[in-house]
């Protein structure tokens, strides 16, 4: 497998759109209360949108009311990696994505129980998979299929 953290500007630039490709690749923000997952119900789970990998389940999905997806746990641990951020004036935690390096968002210490955890995510930075059940599997994926 290649390294995708090594991939060049171009690589993501092909591969995402704009508004992708300012979040995840140069950190950017999407404006609150506009993510296509802010209202998002269903059962299922959240990849990375750059390279798929698993992320969060909608089971520890919660509405903070801070206008982005939140969740209080990681589907699969590991799959995130945390950083100190000190950009605009403030101390964060950002989270990426530990298999490609893309931003995500940021987790912050003010969500509920269990983990007390506000893992605060850009709608752009996500895919959303009604077929992983909370389990963090895809459903489908055994050897019984047809």
């Amino acid at each position: 497998m290649s390294d995708l953290k090594n991939k060049p500007d171009e690589y993501w630039r092909q591969k995402l759109t704009p508004e992708q490709y300012a979040v995840c690749r140069l950190k950017g923000t999407e404006r609150p209360f506009t993510g296509k997952y802010n209202n998002e119900h269903r059962p299922g789970g959240y990849r990375c949108i750059c390279c798929g990998e698993l992320l969060f389940t909608s089971d520890t999905k919660f509405d903070a009311g801070c206008g982005w997806p939140s969740f209080y746990a990681e589907a699969v641990a590991g799959n995130i990696d945390k950083t100190r951020d000190l950009s605009h004036g403030m101390i964060r935690t950002e989270i990426t994505c530990s298999h490609c390096g893309s931003h995500l968002g940021h987790v912050f210490d003010d969500g509920p129980a269990p983990t007390g955890l506000r893992y605060c995510l850009n709608s752009v930075s996500l895919d959303f998979d009604p077929a992983v059940n909370l389990a963090g599997q895809s459903e489908g994926s055994g050897d019984d299929n047809p």
